[in-house]
């Protein structure tokens, strides 16, 4: 698996120790579009320490697909990657190869999303909480303080940095 693909999937995952409620009934269709990452949490280093800083996604829907272009800034460049992957009978839970998922534990459509990730590499598991907003400035909405009350108990913590490679995305995406 590429660097840059595994950079891409832990910036949409953390090992959750929170007993938390999936969204439940997903409306799959409002989730679509763009989402700025603000904010990761991880008691995995590999997660919060990768060389490529995940900045933004745009997600789209083709039936039971979901599309993610993922953009990262490497070390002052924007670089963007696409991963398709499809729903699990689970809402809001969908499956990559390489035996990754991500999974929307919560949302609001309009202004946050929590979401989950883990994956498989090099014979360990691992899970990132990642929260995202759809704006590219406001950090404090209702979402982000949930979230961060969710990863109270996380070891690691990272806020992310505003960032060119988001904007970029969100312009020529719209």
């Amino acid at each position: 698996m590429p660097a840059g693909l595994q950079s891409a999937v832990l910036g949409v995952v953390i090992l959750v120790q929170a007993r938390m409620a999936v969204q439940p009934d997903l409306d799959s269709q409002k989730i679509v579009g763009f989402w700025r990452e603000v904010g990761v949490a991880s008691d995995h280093n590999l997660a919060l320490h990768t060389p490529k800083r995940l900045e933004g996604l745009f997600l789209t829907l083709n039936g039971a697909n979901l599309t993610v272009k993922v953009v990262y800034n490497n070390s002052g460049s924007c670089e963007t990657e696409k991963i398709v992957g499809s729903e699990m009978d689970v809402s809001g839970k969908f499956i990559f190869p390489g035996r990754r998922e991500l999974q929307v534990l919560d949302t609001d459509y309009e202004h946050y999303a929590i979401l989950r990730v883990s994956l498989h590499w090099r014979g360990s598991d691992f899970e990132v909480l990642k929260y995202f907003s759809r704006s590219l400035q406001d950090e404090n909405e209702p979402g982000f303080w949930k979230f961060r009350e969710l990863t109270a108990d996380t070891g690691l913590y990272l806020v992310a940095r505003q960032g060119r490679c988001a904007q970029l995305l969100k312009e020529v995406s719209v």
